[in-house]
């Protein structure tokens, strides 16, 4: 954050409110009148082996105030640091590292638009599961003050939760990469690609993978006509948009398992009885940069159509923490076009468009594919769009098996460079209508029997027919068409598969091993065919790479140089930057392994490291392998994980539709507290790439419970 949005502080100031700040602790035993009253709730909650929360009640706000209360046990702090952003007061807690957050969420409207609709566009039954959602979370805060972050979060409400979904969604298409180079701390001009925000929160920082595998086999293409889908989302590992693993189980038929964040009730992929379903990241153009014409008489007018025309104007009012629980006021001004935000800048006045601006309905269209048992439904819930965007791909019980790529993208007009400044004079670029869904690439039960995505081309989703056109779709769209490493080897692997196995299946699922047809493959051709250079440890590096295996297996001795090298120029590749030079990258690899191992064969397992608590253990994998692996460089000269694989669930459907699946966490399901023995007790799975199995039936999950209790009660 640029120092030109920090307020002026006087050591005058500073001293007064000092002076005025309360001697004793805020009181936090009104809390205490948030514990729901006995009876309220019916619901009980079961933790397995693995101490994997199963929530079982009476109805769904019942199970929903459930999963909140098992959440915060396990996760209390990063529940607070949603809630906080959804309120837009992180920088009360977080200080100046908070404050482009607190900006955002008024910049977007979120509580505007919450409040306009949350009545009138949210359905009673998701009313009532957020509220209770919301009591959950009140009432560990009522029993746990001592772990209260600010004591002004709570109570908090179901608006609340709902403000989150409006605030997170347009995130997962890369909002940040266009409201960055706007934001009013920044000095330098309008720029689409730089790389880190200042934000405190991993939703604004391009530096953790937010990637993902998903892929299904039908019964045509099963050796045991099976029905199978792999979820293998790549989040990361800690933070708001790090994985949990939940149960949810009521009497009134919502039965499900999958993966889900902190602050949401629902279930963001998984799967029920009757079908299932993962989310891969897409790219989608859904967002317009507009210049606007300023009256050069007042500031506060901007050119539309012919007629000057005054900006929707509101002073935003944000605290700031200085130091303990010192807070300062900060007010900055926020505008409104016709088009969306208005940020000025030293380069001029724009305006953005973007997809969600407005839209609050994501949780609503959640809880609908939750609960959906027929591909007609769940169908119908995906026609809602409230999601945005991200690759949807699905299975179920009667073996149909679906792809899509959904995105709500606005219908542009010809004629002009949409992939740059638009002028905001005109309505003729003013977003009008949307894309008809039924329009989207997608793939539906086609001949091969198998498709996938991994943050891959659309329109190569199978092998054979079936595949969408591309030219049916205009370039306005910006639909990326790129084939990551994954995406090519699950068609390497499925491809000659006729009959694929169970054990095929899995094998394929944790695949370490790039392509020789992929950015990997084409970069180490260039490399070798470069040398010999005058460095000697460079033409060592070469032969290393020139006796590659391609594996990302933790013994072998290339992989080291070859990821170190090609981390850096692939990722650019595959988020539209400009890579950097490869001999450079090389030159650099080289460097980093002489200097900290001084050696370049270095094992790659002393190398990729998972360090977990008292943990610290090698493993496989890399990135864009299938069994993928991220890792920040550390000052021992090894990489410690923080993103990829972090949630993998394996499902199942046999020929007469009973389901049964497999999953894995990347750590556990104590997300942050070291002291529990569910703290990393995944991490051998994971390491050894094995899975254990989901308990989905109740007599077969009490044989292995390790805990049964109600909210509020100890567990037992």
């Amino acid at each position: 954050m640029q120092s030109s949005f920090r307020p002026k502080l006087s050591l005058f100031s500073v001293i007064c409110c000092a002076l005025l700040l309360p001697a004793c602790p805020p009181d936090l035993e009104r809390l205490a009148a948030y514990v729901p009253p006995e009876g309220r709730y019916d619901v009980t909650i079961l933790r397995d082996e693995f101490g994997v929360p199963h929530i079982y009640g009476k109805t769904d706000p019942d199970v929903a105030y459930g999963l909140a209360y098992a959440h915060c046990e396990d996760d209390f702090a990063t529940m607070q640091e949603v809630l906080l952003t959804t309120r837009g007061e992180l920088a009360t807690v977080q200080g100046f590292k908070g404050l482009v957050t607190d900006f955002l969420v008024r910049a977007m409207k979120i509580h505007e638009f919450v409040d306009a609709g949350y009545e009138t566009q949210l359905s009673e039954e998701v009313r009532a599961l957020c509220d209770a959602y919301a009591d959950g979370a009140n009432h560990y805060a009522a029993l746990h003050t001592h772990e209260v972050l600010a004591p002004d979060l709570f109570p908090v409400t179901g608006r609340d939760v709902v403000g989150g979904f409006a605030f997170r969604m347009p995130f997962f298409y890369m909002l940040h990469r266009h409201l960055r180079p706007l934001m009013p701390m920044r000095r330098q001009g309008v720029s689409t690609h730089a790389r880190h925000t200042g934000a405190g929160s991993p939703l604004f920082d391009d530096t953790r993978e937010r990637g993902s595998n998903a892929f299904a086999v039908a019964p045509s293409r099963s050796a045991d006509g099976y029905t199978r889908l792999a979820v293998n989302s790549h989040q990361p590992w800690t933070g708001p948009v790090a994985w949990y693993e939940a149960r949810l189980h009521s009497e009134d038929g919502w039965d499900i398992v999958g993966g889900l964040f902190p602050g949401t009730p629902v279930v963001l992929h998984g799967h029920n009885r009757h079908l299932g379903w993962a989310h891969t990241v897409n790219l989608p153009d859904l967002c317009d940069l507009y210049e606007l014409t300023i009256n050069p008489e007042n500031r506060d007018q901007y050119l539309f159509d012919g007629q000057w025309r005054d900006f929707e104007k509101k002073d935003a009012r944000m605290r700031l923490k200085v130091f303990g629980r010192l807070t300062l006021p900060v007010k900055r001004q926020l505008l409104w076009s016709v088009h969306g935000p208005v940020m000025r800048t030293p380069n001029g006045v724009f305006a953005i468009a973007y997809a969600g601006f407005g839209e609050i309905r994501a949780v609503e269209q959640f809880y609908r594919m939750n609960r959906a048992s027929t591909f007609e439904e769940f169908r119908d819930a995906m026609a809602m769009r409230a999601t945005l965007a991200m690759n949807t791909v699905y299975a179920d019980q009667e073996g149909n098996i679906w792809y899509l790529y959904n995105a709500l993208f606005p219908v542009r007009a010809e004629g002009y460079d949409w992939s740059g400044t638009l002028p905001g004079d005109t309505s003729d670029t003013r977003w009008k209508t949307f894309w008809p869904f039924e329009d989207l690439p997608q793939v539906l039960n086609p001949p091969s029997g198998f498709v996938q995505n991994c943050n891959s081309d659309p329109f190569q989703t199978t092998f054979g027919e079936g595949n969408p056109l591309p030219e049916r779709f205009p370039d306005w769209l910006g639909i990326p068409e790129q084939m990551t490493n994954r995406a090519v080897r699950l068609h390497e692997l499925f491809g000659p598969d006729e009959a694929v196995t169970r054990e095929a299946f899995y094998r394929y699922k944790f695949d370490w091993d790039y392509s020789r047809q992929s950015h990997v493959g084409e970069l180490i051709v260039r490399l070798t065919a470069g040398a010999p250079y005058d460095d000697p440890l460079m033409n060592e590096a070469v032969a290393l790479l020139e006796k590659w295996d391609f594996t990302a297996a933790p013994d072998s001795v290339g992989t080291a140089v070859a990821v170190l090298t090609g981390e850096p120029v692939v990722r650019a590749i595959l988020l539209g930057g400009t890579p950097p030079d490869p001999v450079e990258s090389l030159r650099n690899a080289v460097h980093y392994l002489h200097k900290h191992h001084g050696r370049l064969d270095v094992p790659w397992g002393t190398i990729n490291r998972l360090v977990r608590g008292d943990l610290n253990v090698g493993l496989g994998g890399g990135p864009d392998t299938v069994y993928a692996v991220y890792g920040d460089k550390r000052p021992d000269g090894t990489l410690h994980g923080h993103s990829g694989d972090s949630y993998v669930l394996m499902v199942e459907w046999d020929p007469e539709g009973r389901v049964s699946s497999r999953s894995l966490h990347n750590f556990g399901a104590a997300s942050t507290r070291p002291e529990s023995p569910h703290y990393a007790d995944q991490v051998p799975l994971f390491v050894e790439r094995k899975t254990k199995p989901v308990h989905l039936d109740e007599a077969d999950l009490r044989k292995h419970a390790s805990a049964a209790y109600r909210p509020g009660e100890r567990p037992s």
